[in-house]
C-alpha cells in the first residue's frame, strides 16, 4: 500500500478500494448505525453503546471489503485517513456525489 502525504492524496485511493456498489452500501449502513448508536450512548449516558458503534461501523465495512471488494481494508495501514475517508464518502453519498 502506498504512502500518502495528505488526505487529498489518499481519498482517490480510498474510493478505488470501494468500487463495488454493495460495499459502499454496507459502509453507508454501518455509518448510519454508528450515528444512531453514538446518539443512544449520549441519550442513555452509557458508554457500552460506543463499543457497539465501533463494532457496527467496522463490521459492515469489513464485510464489504472481504466479501465484495475482495481487498484488505485501508484501516490496517492508514487508520486515520481511512476513518476520515468513511465519513467523506458518507457525505458524498448523502449529497449525491457518489452513487448509492
Amino acid at each position: 500500500m502506498p504512502r500518502f502525504a495528505s488526505f487529498r492524496e489518499f481519498y482517490p485511493f480510498y474510493l478505488s478500494e470501494h468500487r463495488h456498489r454493495t460495499s459502499r452500501r454496507l459502509h453507508f449502513v454501518g455509518s448510519c448505525g454508528v450515528l444512531l448508536l453514538v446518539a443512544l450512548a449520549i441519550v442513555q449516558a452509557n458508554a457500552w453503546w460506543l463499543l457497539a458503534a465501533l463494532a457496527c461501523g467496522y463490521g459492515f465495512a469489513w464485510v464489504g471489503h472481504f466479501f465484495f471488494e475482495k481487498n484488505r481494508p485501508a484501516t490496517f495501514k492508514h487508520p486515520f485517513y481511512s476513518l476520515l475517508g468513511d465519513w467523506v464518502m458518507f457525505k458524498d453519498i448523502v449529497s449525491g456525489k457518489i452513487r448509492f
